[in-house]
């Protein structure tokens, strides 16, 4: 028996469905499973799969647009990377919109590095599917679970960059011929199971090849890494930074017919049902794109102080916003806000005078507050350098006793920090270590009332 064929049966499903229902621990379920006569590599991998189950139900199952009864007997075949690496509901149901609707034709896509099928699940119902894959495990698992989604789909096993080719030349050759029309690819993008790439240009297949392919259908999306360089990403196309309040997940690139605004870059957030909760759209300005020499080296500085990935999730360019003194509030804002670039134009439309307080970190300050969705804003009380004795007097000051510490730009461990400072007094509050014109400085602030913000 297979290993998806063991999974996918009745008698391991109906297992696994009473074991949750009952609560069971890892050694009650081991047990269990060893009375009925599993061998010790089949009881590893249902109890594998069993810690999978909870997570793909709520990562697909999940929202106001789910059935919670029929949710719950869902069984979707996956592993941890492929789950890991799929598009959740929340964003593939709010991608759905972006596909041709009732236009009276029957359209395909290719879903291209088709994995578990996560791009493909809630796609409009009237497109044909082929999920395409070079592993035949990954080909297994998309079958099973587009069934489950009550999808009717083809595979194939074959090189994503031989199909595209191929269909390229049956639409060249004769209209008439059986051609697909749209694509969606996630590339590959890492290289050890569990491990993200560090170079997020690493991508199978890279985005060149990407870009080739795009040219064998009339449209198409490729999900690319959050942080991948705008700067590579070809004219022509449409660029989407899309996650919640407080990630961005993706950054989507829509090819041909599918980019209806060509050339422009759009950060959405989305809600866990899929819907608009606010969205800001701007021409696209390669100016925002690239690092000057200068800029960069100041990156590069931050990186040895805070670490790479931190860093490369807040910087900021020249471009942004200019400098200034530290204002009356300080914002965050939304991740969405900064992959794209567009906190500038979001900040500024409500106070002219926002600026940064230092390059390469996305800390905006203003005399107006920033509203949410879009920024994250706490009412300046104080602020001094970044030592102890400084920053005890602050607190002791503002009568704050419990504080939650937030760092960007300075590299230290926050509960053995806020240990040293030993806050004391009836007051709460957010204390900042960041840096203003490249120097340490630490922030003293309350949380102010969120009103709401429009789009842009």
């Amino acid at each position: 028996m297979q290993p998806w064929d063991l999974l996918a049966s009745d008698s391991v499903q109906g297992f696994i469905e009473e074991a949750h229902a009952r609560k069971c621990d890892a050694l009650q379920v081991s047990t269990a499973l060893n009375k009925a006569g599993y061998s010790n590599e089949d009881r590893a991998a249902i109890m594998d799969y069993m810690a999978l189950v909870p997570k793909f139900r709520e990562k697909f199952c999940s929202g106001k647009n789910a059935n919670k009864d029929s949710a719950r007997g869902v069984f979707l075949l996956c592993d941890k990377l492929a789950l890991e690496q799929s598009t959740a509901q929340d964003i593939g149901r709010w991608k759905a919109n972006l596909w041709p609707h009732g236009n009276g034709e029957s359209a395909e896509v290719h879903d291209l590095c088709c994995g578990m099928g996560g791009d493909s699940f809630f796609l409009p119902a009237g497109l044909k599917v082929t999920g395409v894959d070079l592993d035949e495990n990954r080909l297994a698992m998309y079958k099973h679970n587009l069934q489950a989604f009550g999808k009717d789909a083809s595979i194939k096993c074959a090189d994503v960059r031989d199909v595209a080719r191929e269909n390229g030349t049956k639409m060249a050759v004769s209209a008439g011929m059986t051609k697909t029309d749209y694509f969606t690819i996630d590339p590959a993008r890492r290289a050890i199971e569990g491990e993200n790439q560090r170079d997020l240009r690493n991508l199978t297949p890279t985005l060149e090849e990407v870009v080739e392919i795009s040219k064998h259908y009339r449209g198409g999306m490729a999900k690319l890494p959050p942080g991948y360089p705008p700067a590579e990403i070809p004219d022509g196309t449409e660029i989407l930074y899309l996650g919640g309040h407080s990630d961005c997940r993706e950054s989507l690139v829509l090819f041909g017919e599918l980019a209806k605004n060509p050339d422009t870059v759009r950060a959405v957030i989305v809600d866990k049902n899929g819907e608009t909760v606010a969205a800001w759209t701007r021409r696209r300005d390669r100016s925002l794109e690239t690092l000057d020499d200068d800029l960069q080296e100041k990156l590069d500085r931050n990186d040895s102080l805070e670490g790479k990935d931190r860093t490369y999730r807040t910087a900021t360019s020249k471009s942004d916003l200019p400098l200034g003194e530290i204002s009356t509030y300080i914002a965050e804002p939304a991740p969405v806000l900064i992959r794209s670039h567009l906190f500038n134009a979001a900040a500024t439309v409500h106070d002219a005078d926002a600026h940064l307080i230092s390059e390469g970190i996305a800390y905006v300050t203003s005399e107006k507050p920033l509203p949410a969705p879009g920024f994250a804003c706490y009412e300046v009380l104080a602020h001094t350098e970044i030592a102890t004795g400084a920053v005890r007097s602050m607190l002791k000051e503002h009568d704050v006793g419990k504080i939650t510490l937030k760092l960007r730009g300075v590299k230290l461990d926050p509960d053995a920090e806020i240990k040293r400072l030993k806050p004391k007094g009836k007051n709460t509050a957010i204390l900042f270590y960041t840096r203003a014109y490249g120097e340490k400085v630490a922030i003293l602030a309350v949380k102010t009332k969120e009103r709401s913000q429009s789009s842009l």
